[in-house]
């Protein structure tokens, strides 16, 4: 944040120690206030760790936030797990990760449930078909809200253009452009090229900065920032144990073709290759789930997506449902549903086992990196690109949602979604613009739009407008 847009809280006392036991509690409460995908769930942990608890500073928590998003995974979620362990090592990473994934779990395994047992009935159908075409907005106003904060020149603009069109159009995978735009901020940082010497993430508002010298944790490195190589194996070994045990395990017993296998590589092979948040990583499993393993259809996804949004906990934990949906399909020998609850399980423990990988064994270098000007400048042109790959997933959704016949376009090196024109669906395009003029003209709440949109789908279903 510039300066001159911002004043800092200086000479104030700092916050007294907190125990485990008491940060538990704040977690949770975190945790259950997380709705509205990564950008809402963010501006929850600013308001509350940093302009109401002062537990971490301004400057400290968009650097750790910066970091956090060129990782692989979910960087919401990995955010608190740095703070966590920031404040108590390892088990307050394990404490303040485990308890952001544990109720939108709970709740997403709930749904599923009812999904799959009455998700073909009219009425439920029709609720999920207005809930999908809320999302787009939700999914667009993700879009500005990065933005806003990312694209603050030219280059950056053009950084996320070119994003776009490569995986859109061209369908480069994502980690290349990451890791392109990772490199062109490097040397543009370490040039010292103003370009790239601006801030990123998303969800710290504008208004009084505190100052990292004034929180509980202050401007230091912790003593357990510096580890030995030694505690580093270890760490690395048991995390990549619990993670990649339950996954040799499967190949070894039922084979690669088996669904729980599938399930299995497939998003373990996601939590490593897969960068820029929650909503770049939808884009590829959408892509990859419905078009080359045939778990669930594409309006199927959308619906998980909507589950996701209108829970609390990371918005990646649609990847829940459709591991729960791929098994459900494919069950063998097991009933749908014990299948399906085993699918969805299996996904969610290699999808956020790693993160915790991440974190433990990189936040010591996250400490270190404070400061330089260098990786500063490749983060904030990797946050550049995820705008564009972001809105990659709102124009595969807005395909998807309002034309009801989508076929592929292939010429050349351009190969991406062509929808066919007289499929298009008036409804579903009537319920979008209304829920995209209430997210950016009456500024409604997302829970409310979503609910509107939702008892919308299932009025129009009742007047036989829909099917």
């Amino acid at each position: 944040m510039p300066a001159e847009e911002a004043t800092t809280y200086s000479s104030v006392e700092r916050p007294p120690a907190v125990s485990l036991g008491d940060a538990f509690w704040v977690w949770l409460r975190i945790s259950l206030l997380s709705f509205g995908g990564p950008a809402g769930q963010i501006a929850v942990m600013h308001r509350i760790l940093v302009d109401e608890k002062r537990w971490i500073g301004e400057h400290r928590f968009l650097h750790a936030l910066n970091f956090c998003m060129v990782l692989p995974g979910p960087e919401a979620q990995q955010l608190a797990t740095y703070i966590g362990w920031l404040m108590h090592r390892t088990r307050g990473g394990i404490v303040a990760g485990g308890l952001f994934v544990l109720p939108g779990a709970v709740a997403i395994m709930t749904l599923s449930w009812i999904y799959a047992l009455y998700g073909k009935v009219g009425i439920v159908s029709a609720l999920f078909f207005g809930l999908k075409c809320a999302v787009l907005a939700v999914v667009l106003q993700a879009v500005i809200r990065i933005g806003s904060r990312s694209l603050k020149n030219p280059v950056m603009r053009s950084l996320a253009t070119v994003a776009f069109f490569l995986i859109f159009f061209c369908g480069v995978p994502f980690p290349f452009i990451i890791l392109g735009a990772g490199l062109i901020g490097y040397f543009g940082g370490r040039a010292g090229l103003q370009a790239f010497a601006v801030g990123g993430g998303h969800g710290a508002g504008k208004g009084a900065i505190v100052a990292d010298a004034d929180t509980l944790l202050g401007e230091d490195l912790p003593a357990h920032a510096m580890p030995t190589m030694r505690q580093t194996l270890v760490q690395a070994l048991v995390w990549l144990l619990l993670w990649l045990t339950p996954v040799a395990a499967l190949l070894l017993i039922l084979g690669g073709e088996n669904v729980f296998s599938q399930i299995a590589t497939f998003f373990s092979t996601m939590a490593v290759v897969t960068f820029g948040g929650a909503y770049a990583v939808l884009a590829y499993v959408a892509q990859q789930a419905v078009e080359n393993y045939h778990w669930l259809t594409a309006r199927e996804m959308l619906d998980g997506l909507g589950m996701a949004e209108t829970t609390p906990g990371p918005l990646i934990m649609v990847l829940q449902f459709v591991g729960f949906m791929g098994a459900f399909r494919h069950p063998g020998e097991l009933a749908p549903l014990v299948a399906g609850t085993l699918g969805g399980l299996l996904a969610t423990w290699v999808t956020f086992l790693p993160c915790f990988l991440w974190i433990f064994i990189g936040a010591p270098l996250i400490e270190r990196l404070r400061g330089n000007r260098a990786v500063a400048g490749a983060l904030s042109a990797i946050t550049a690109a995820v705008v564009g790959v972001v809105l990659n997933l709102a124009a595969w959704f807005a395909i998807h949602t309002i034309f009801r016949v989508v076929g592929p376009f292939v010429a050349g090196p351009l190969h991406f979604d062509l929808p066919r024109l007289d499929s298009l669906d008036p409804w579903a395009l009537l319920l979008t613009i209304l829920a995209i003029i209430a997210v950016f003209r009456l500024k409604i709440g997302m829970l409310n739009i979503l609910g509107m949109a939702s008892l919308a789908g299932v009025v129009l279903f009742l007047f036989g407008f829909t099917t």
